[in-house]
């Protein structure tokens, strides 16, 4: 019995100095002697049992994140972020209710907060971007815990500028995912002002070139909520330009087509994707190009049918029927050379039999090219017709504007020359045969060839 109740006074001895050794820490905390306070709760901490303890846990958290606060505390112990964080995350573990904290105080998570955001500002505005994020993420985590748990006067769910620091500081170290991530937590919250709408944009802009489809039409969506009057259709165009193959494309296209979703912008995006798509498929034959072709004609069409003063849609329709028609005239032309070669070459022959036999062969080499240049008449006017009606009507909505772009600059000039051009091929085709249609032809041409270069 002596025995036992000799271990029992040694254990309530031992209990009652270690609540000493608290009590000291606790002592020198309140007079403001931190190093002693650290010296103390380091003698607590050194004994295996006390680790696990919830209260002195906390009173390391509260001790180290004091240190940390001080500047000049901070500097002698240049681990203090580390060491305080280690401690706050061993006293979180060790006490989930945090009940320490509502009998003692949460100084030391505001000390935390306050000392890491002060401190992020400072390497920030000094451009130590990965250091910002170290100090701006404990600022992030630490306000976190304050206001997850309404320890704070302020009613609010985050800290949005902790957060836009530590999404700015990790975009500027070129570690987008992370940046990414923070950014979002805001846009899930739809912080909405002129100056966050950087944050959908970067996120759009992410999305694209990590290919995840699902986070891109999420934000968005949000960014078309909360900016309806921002571009976000271009930004889904280079979503699909980036990231889509040139059928997955035409698929969507058309489907959009079909159900009228698609804007003005939209359908001039398309239209530029289509009138490239050459570019994008070095497997695209010619067949294939001028299939595509006809795609951004309809796209480009389509726009000015949504915004009838869009001079540049209707700019783009007549210079892809331009080109059409350039098509059919080159083969229209090379005919013409292979005719001449053909009767250059032909062999002067004066036997009445061999010369009829010359003939009837010579008649079977040029018949099938006469032919063909016959065929291509057709295709060569009905292009040209219709370039001529978009380019006009490009010329009359541009030409009427009071201030025109740098684009719309050129986008005329080239309108006028592409129209004398076309006009003197109509005029040359009627000259000999309609002298109406000739002098009508001829005045078009001089009209426009004598604007070349004026705008």
């Amino acid at each position: 019995m002596k025995k036992f109740l000799l271990l029992a006074i040694f254990a309530v001895t031992v209990q009652m100095a270690r609540s000493q050794d608290l009590k000291k820490v606790q002592t020198s905390y309140i007079i403001n002697r931190m190093e002693d306070a650290k010296s103390e709760i380091d003698k607590v901490m050194a004994d295996p049992k006390q680790q696990g303890k919830v209260e002195a846990n906390y009173w390391k958290a509260k001790v180290y994140a004091a240190i940390y606060k001080d500047a000049k505390l901070q500097t002698k112990y240049p681990n203090a972020l580390k060491d305080a964080d280690e401690a706050f995350k061993k006293y979180s573990l060790a006490d989930p209710t945090f009940a320490q904290v509502k009998e003692n105080g949460a100084e030391g998570f505001f000390d935390m907060y306050g000392t890491s955001y002060a401190t992020g500002v400072k390497v920030f505005n000094e451009k130590k971007w990965d250091e910002a994020t170290v100090y701006f993420k404990a600022a992030v985590d630490y306000s976190d815990f304050i206001f997850s748990n309404k320890w704070s006067n302020a009613n609010y769910a985050f800290d949005t500028t902790s957060l836009l620091f530590l999404s700015y500081s990790y975009q500027n170290a070129s570690k987008p995912d992370e940046a990414a991530k923070y950014y979002g937590r805001l846009a899930d919250a739809k912080v909405k002002g002129e100056s966050y709408l950087d944050i959908y944009k970067f996120l759009a802009s992410h999305y694209t070139q990590t290919k995840n489809e699902a986070q891109f039409m999420k934000y968005v969506d949000l960014g078309r909520e909360l900016y309806p009057d921002f571009a976000w259709d271009e930004f889904e165009i280079e979503y699909m330009d980036q990231n889509l193959t040139l059928a997955e494309k035409t698929s969507r296209y058309e489907k959009e087509d079909a159900a009228g979703t698609l804007s003005e912008i939209k359908y001039l995006q398309f239209g530029d994707i289509f009138v490239n798509a050459h570019r994008k498929d070095k497997g695209l034959d010619s067949a294939g190009e001028r299939l595509y072709n006809r795609k951004a004609a309809d796209a480009f069409k389509k726009a000015y049918l949504k915004n009838n003063q869009n001079g540049i849609a209707a700019f783009n329709v007549g210079v892809i029927y331009y080109n059409f028609y350039g098509e059919y005239d080159d083969k229209y032309a090379a005919n013409i050379r292979t005719m001449q070669g053909l009767n250059a070459d032909k062999p002067i022959i004066k036997d009445p039999k061999k010369k009829a036999a010359a003939e009837a062969a010579f008649k079977l080499q040029i018949d099938p090219l006469k032919q063909a240049n016959a065929d291509l008449e057709k295709p060569m006017s009905e292009n040209l017709d219709v370039s001529i009606e978009w380019l006009e009507n490009s010329y009359n909505i541009l030409k009427n504007k009071a201030t025109r772009n740098t684009t719309e600059k050129s986008v005329i000039n080239k309108t006028v020359d592409f129209l004398a051009n076309l006009y003197a091929y109509k005029r040359d085709k009627v000259r000999g045969k309609d002298a109406k249609a000739f002098d009508a032809c001829d005045a078009k041409y001089k009209e426009y060839d004598a604007l070349h270069a004026k705008f």
